[in-house]
């Protein structure tokens, strides 16, 4: 019988000394908006850097938006995306339209890029059902709130297409808060002994709702567990947006190649709350935040594009203004169509009602209509 090979170790016990082996540190833009690994550059021509840009202003004018409407009692509950941007539209840019998207709840910036309208977005979270099924023609699986649960249905859904011999590539993204579930690790083995053309992405945005990812992991990385599954990873500094498509774009095409899956980790950080009802104050310092906020992927793509020539201070302006236009006048729509009807509550759960809940659905057919509640 051969021996095993023997497995390099280092001694340091310093989390930040740990070996990654071949997982590369990926960033293209410092937090100035200079680029400092040209090779990494996906060299986008202008009018698709424009194009990028935009989609992160219409994402984080929908955020601020919805936040504002769901403080004043107009929206439910929902996660913002405020600070993540970059991460969210650089995992999809290089997905086509014959290619899936299977997002984690807070992805709405994903799904705009995917086709997703901001008036169906603004149904999803406001609690209506016509907002939850994706758009026609759009590939994309229903959001899942339950954390790191479409995970394995990603990767059945690429395990699908490698079996048919399809042309189609899964992206999936999930928090570091979801790598400390079992099934997200399940999903790693399927799609590595299957080849399957599947992207995981791993947003580390530093928690999972209050808990800091030092306290999950005893390491300062995630990306270092994909190489135990065979599978390649790449960290990358997800408030670089040009990093994100450069990254995501490479481990498309390798899996379009047939070469499986690869796991990203993209390093951004959560600008604002967990849901509408998180406080983060509780669990983090406001030093911790200004630091982060001089990393955000706004500022350095802004002094990118001014620096090339691409965008300046009008240009910015008229941006900035247009997209605000367009999440009012989507709101207006939605405003429109959100009408109460408290009375479907029971609908869509049971072919056949159980005896116990037709029971409670009466007693409370007979409370709205003492109020006169239709």
């Amino acid at each position: 019988m051969r021996g095993l090979s023997p497995i390099r170790v280092r001694k340091s016990i310093d989390a930040r000394a740990i070996d990654l082996g071949d997982v590369p540190n990926i960033q293209v833009l410092d937090e100035h908006g200079t680029i400092i690994h040209a090779d990494r550059d996906p060299k986008l021509e202008p009018d698709e850097l424009r194009r990028v840009y935009r989609a992160m202003v219409l994402t984080r004018t929908l955020d601020q938006r919805m936040l504002t409407m769901q403080r004043q009692g107009q929206m439910g509950t929902f996660a913002p995306g405020y600070g993540q941007e970059a991460t969210e539209i650089g995992q999809v840019y290089p997905l086509t339209s014959r290619d899936w998207f299977a997002p984690s709840y807070r992805s709405f910036g994903a799904q705009l890029w995917r086709g997703w309208s901001i008036e169906q977005l603004l149904l999803l979270w406001d609690g209506y059902f016509e907002g939850f099924p994706p758009p026609p023609g759009v590939n994309d699986l229903p959001f899942s709130i339950v954390i790191g649960s479409h995970v394995p249905l990603a990767t059945g859904l690429a395990m699908a297409i490698r079996m048919k011999g399809e042309d189609a590539v899964v992206v999936t993204n999930f928090g570091d808060g979801a790598m400390s579930q079992g099934i997200i690790h399940e999903s790693f083995v399927f799609a590595a002994v299957h080849k399957a053309p599947v992207v995981f992405v791993v947003e580390n945005n530093g928690y999972a709702i209050s808990m800091p990812v030092q306290k999950q992991s005893v390491t300062d990385h995630l990306a270092g567990r994909g190489p135990g599954f065979g599978i390649p990873s790449m960290r990358v500094d997800g408030n670089d947006v040009l990093a994100m498509i450069g990254a995501t774009r490479e481990a498309v095409d390798r899996a379009r190649a047939g070469d499986g899956p690869t796991l990203i980790e993209a390093v951004t950080y959560r600008m604002s709350l967990h849901t509408t009802s998180d406080d983060p104050s509780v669990y983090r310092s406001e030093e911790e935040v200004e630091y982060w906020k001089q990393r955000e992927p706004f500022h350095r793509l802004e002094k990118y594009l001014a620096g090339r020539g691409i965008l300046d201070d009008d240009g910015i302006a008229a941006t900035t203004a247009e997209c605000e236009q367009e999440v009012l006048e989507a709101r207006d729509r939605f405003r429109e169509r959100s009408i109460p009807k408290p009375r479907e509550v029971f609908d869509f759960v049971y072919r056949n009602m159980p005896a116990e809940l037709k029971e409670q659905q009466r007693e409370y057919f007979q409370r709205l209509d003492r109020k006169g509640i239709e």
